[in-house]
Parts: C-alpha cells; sequence; structure tokens
C-alpha cells in the first residue's frame, strides 16, 4: 500500500473512532436536555408498583389547584410573613447575607392547636427569583404544600399569596421556600411551626448552618434557657441544615417522645446520641436537674443550656439512639402484607450528562433526572416501597403529604415503637422498607432533603390517578422547587 493510501486510510480509521465516541456522546448530551418548560406530571415513566395502570390520565380528571384547604372560616390563625433578601444580623451578631421573613432569621414561630384553621399569608417584598412556603411534615391538602411548579406558581417580588390548613397533626414542623429551595433554604428563607399548646417546659431549637456559622436560634456559640429544677422539659429539635446531625441532651437522661411530628409509644430513658436527618425533627423530654442540663448539637461548643444553673458542656456519648428497637410495638393502622403496590427506590451514581452539563450524576433506579419514575397510586392504596442506595453518599429522603412507617433495615424488622417519618436517613449501602396508605391525593415531591442533591437530580414524585397539574416548571414564571 501507498503512503498516500496508508495516510488516507489512517484518516479514515480516526475519524470512525472519532465519530464512535462523538455520536454516542452527542445522543448522551441531547437526551440530558432537561426542557426549559415542563410539566412534572408528565416527566420520566410511569411506574405502578404491580398495581392496576387504569386511570392515570393526565388530562381532565383533578386539578392540583383544586385540592385546596378551607376556602371559607375565620382563621384561628392568621400569619402575614414578608420575605426579603437583604443583609441580615443574627442574634449573635454576626452579619449574614441571605433571606428573612418579617426581619428575622429563622422566621417567626407559628403556634396552632389542633383543629385550629390555619392562614398564612406570603408576601415577597424582594426575594428576585420568587418564593414559597413549604411546610415540612404536615400533610396539608396538595395545593397548600407550597412546590413551585408543581402546586402553585413562585410568588414574584410584590406579589403575595395565601396558604389555608386545618391543623390536624400535633407535632414540630417546619417551613421553607420550595423555590430554588438550595439557594434560599440556606439563606435564611425558614421558620417553625408548633401545632400544640405552649407549655411552661417548653424549648424550640432550630439548628441552620448560615455561611459556615452553625447555630441554634440563629445564634452561634452557647446560650441559655431559664427552667426550674424540676421541670419536666419538651426539647423540640429542628435540623435545617442539609446534613445529619447527631444532637441530644447531657447532663441527665432523657427520652425520645416524638420524632418527625408522631409520638413515639413507650419511650425508655437514653444518654445516647440521636441522629437527626436533615430536614427531620425530634423531641426529647427530660426532668430538669438542679444543675441544668444542655441541649448539644454535633458539638458542645453549639449547645443551649437549660434550667436553673450553666450545665457543664461535654461531648455526647458514641453510642445512637436506634429507632428500629427503641420504644415498644403498637397498632399503625393498616396492614402492610396487604400492600396493593410495591416500589423500588434505588439510589445511584453514574457518570453521565445531566441538563447538559457533564459530571457524575445520582439516579434513580439506574434512570437520571428528568427520565426518572413517577410512581403511581390511586387513592386509598397500601404502597410498600423499598429504598436502597449504593450512591456513595447519605441521602435523607422526604415524601411530601405523607407520613410513612419503617418496617424493616437491611432486612432486620423493625421490633419497636412504630417508626413513623417523612424524612428518612438512608446511609451508603443501607436499604430500608417502608409502608404508607396513599390518603392524600396529589402530586407529590419524592426527594433527597440534602437540598443540592435534589438540584442536582435526586427527586422524583408520587403521582395519584386522575391528578394533573396547570403549573409548569420552568417558562416565563421561573418556576425552579429545587
Amino acid at each position: 500500500m501507498s503512503d498516500h493510501k496508508k495516510r488516507r486510510w489512517g484518516r479514515l480509521v480516526a475519524l470512525g473512532i472519532t465519530l464512535a465516541v462523538l455520536v454516542p456522546l452527542g445522543y448522551l448530551w441531547a437526551t440530558s436536555l432537561v426542557p426549559g418548560e415542563y410539566d412534572a406530571a408528565q416527566m420520566g415513566y410511569a411506574d405502578y408498583g404491580g398495581g392496576p395502570a387504569g386511570g392515570h390520565e393526565h388530562h381532565g380528571g383533578t386539578s392540583v389547584a383544586d385540592l385546596t384547604g378551607p376556602k371559607t372560616g375565620t382563621p384561628d390563625v392568621d400569619v402575614t410573613l414578608v420575605a426579603r433578601q437583604q443583609k441580615f444580623r443574627l442574634a449573635s451578631g454576626e452579619t449574614v447575607d441571605g433571606y428573612t421573613l418579617n426581619g428575622t432569621s429563622p422566621g417567626p414561630l407559628i403556634r396552632a392547636r389542633l383543629g385550629d384553621l390555619v392562614q398564612v399569608t406570603l408576601v415577597n417584598e424582594s426575594v428576585k427569583d420568587g418564593a414559597t412556603l413549604h411546610w415540612h411534615g404536615i400533610d396539608v391538602p396538595n395545593a397548600e404544600d407550597g412546590v413551585a411548579g408543581v402546586t402553585q406558581d413562585a410568588v414574584p417580588v410584590g406579589g403575595k399569596h395565601t396558604y389555608r390548613f386545618e391543623a390536624e397533626q400535633a407535632g414540630t414542623y417546619w417551613y421553607h421556600s420550595h423555590q430554588v429551595s438550595s439557594d434560599e433554604v440556606k439563606g435564611g428563607l425558614f421558620g417553625t411551626i408548633v401545632i400544640a399548646p405552649p407549655t411552661p417546659g417548653e424549648v424550640i431549637a432550630a439548628i441552620h448552618t448560615y455561611d459556615g456559622k452553625r447555630t441554634i436560634n440563629g445564634r452561634t456559640g452557647t446560650a441559655r434557657v431559664e427552667l426550674p429544677a424540676g421541670t419536666t422539659a419538651r426539647v423540640r429539635v429542628i435540623n435545617t441544615d442539609n446534613a445529619i446531625l447527631r444532637v441530644g441532651l447531657t447532663g441527665t437522661p432523657y427520652k425520645v417522645v416524638a420524632v418527625d411530628g408522631r409520638e413515639v409509644h413507650g419511650p425508655t430513658a437514653v444518654t445516647a446520641g440521636y441522629p437527626l436527618p436533615a430536614g427531620g425533627r425530634v423531641d426529647l423530654e427530660a426532668v430538669v436537674p438542679p444543675g441544668g442540663m444542655r441541649l448539644v448539637a454535633g458539638t458542645p461548643t453549639l449547645s443551649l443550656g437549660i434550667g436553673p444553673a450553666e450545665a457543664a458542656q461535654q461531648e455526647l456519648p458514641g453510642e445512637n439512639v436506634d429507632l428500629l428497637s427503641y420504644g415498644t410495638p403498637a397498632p399503625v393502622g393498616f396492614d402492610a402484607a396487604k400492600a396493593v403496590r410495591t416500589f423500588e427506590y434505588r439510589i445511584g451514581r453514574r457518570p453521565g450528562f445531566l441538563d447538559g452539563v457533564p459530571g457524575l450524576w445520582w439516579t434513580i433506579n439506574g434512570h437520571k433526572f428528568p427520565d426518572v419514575p413517577m410512581f403511581m397510586v390511586a387513592e386509598g392504596d397500601v404502597v410498600r416501597m423499598k429504598i436502597s442506595n449504593t450512591s456513595g453518599q447519605a441521602h435523607p429522603m422526604h415524601l411530601h403529604g405523607h407520613h410513612a412507617v419503617v418496617l424493616s433495615r437491611n432486612g432486620v424488622a423493625a421490633t419497636g415503637s412504630p417508626w413513623w417519618t417523612d424524612t428518612l436517613e438512608v446511609g451508603n449501602d443501607e436499604t430500608y422498607e417502608i409502608a404508607f396508605v396513599a390518603d392524600n391525593p396529589g402530586l407529590w415531591m419524592d426527594h433527597c432533603h440534602n437540598l443540592p442533591h435534589a438540584s442536582e437530580g435526586l427527586m422524583t414524585h408520587l403521582m395519584y390517578e386522575g391528578i394533573n397539574t396547570p403549573y409548569r416548571v420552568g417558562g416565563d414564571k421561573h418556576n425552579e422547587p429545587e
């Protein structure tokens, strides 16, 4: 073969190799693009979990906009929250460039009693990307859920939106923006809501990190709440950050009396730490000793003294409370063995493109966003879901609009109090099986509450039959739920 033919053949081989590489890459790039505007009810593919596939049409049926709370009646709790994007001072004096509600972060405590009609009006004074309010852990009607592009449009600067719901579930909860939430929650657009009458021994502790400064109730370092010795204290702890945090009381044994707004059956006294997932809440109860006690959030350098005296700073013990066996069994109100649908939620990670950007991206059942499963249910279904994680990182998984009971972890059955949760930490190489009743119709997000992970595609939805949404993610409303 002549040199000319060899060179020509070499060029053809090189071209072939280049095309063999570029064409598949181009296809992967093109199929990774997220539309500039899309309907969350039509993303990905339908997964019926082995149940009936009928009646899940997206056109006709019921709009999420019609699944509201009570439209009439004088509210028992009526609050207006004004959202601002601004520099502000923490309670401990440091300056933060972020977001406030009524001039503070955390925003005002909202207090309600069981049966109250709650009305909250969000006014966006200056949050340029828009804002919403999501009631984390409260199983509100779908239209009140506060997810931009799914259950409402983001509230633009100068706009307002009113939420109305009945306080049907006593407990510790929080509210936060679900518009560009990975930025707005981090920057301070959140607050706490407690559905229970105030008691003399109640202490509320919202943990949040602002610009690298971890705080309790917006205060760095240590502080103290005065309570007389002998008082039964109920410490409501809320983790508003993106990672799990070990919390607990030092100076006296305590009980874990509620998790994610649900009472624990038969709690016993412990001294161990409690691993609180991102977005999760836990209520700790103890009798205040004469020397006081201390809520520790990670390390003693961030703690809240409780009592008549300044308790010594102590590390939490190395062991953790394990909810799989903590407390005593009790009925859950349904038979998980009679599930109508059984879903797999396998969390992984692999290289590829997401919206045209190369990287190492999260997957759900082997698929990258937006080609992820839509978990399809009908009202009244008993649902089981197995969540497994081989992604290399832990994920606090949050299902909106529902509480699920944990059945097992890594094949070991739960034996303690029913472990009801709305925000479940699934560690790397862990597998949880959960169950719930589909009793709240709508289109519900089911996502990682490490909010940057959700913005990177670790989110999908639980979809009821016959439900549709008039809202769109993206588009001229600039709805960006994560």
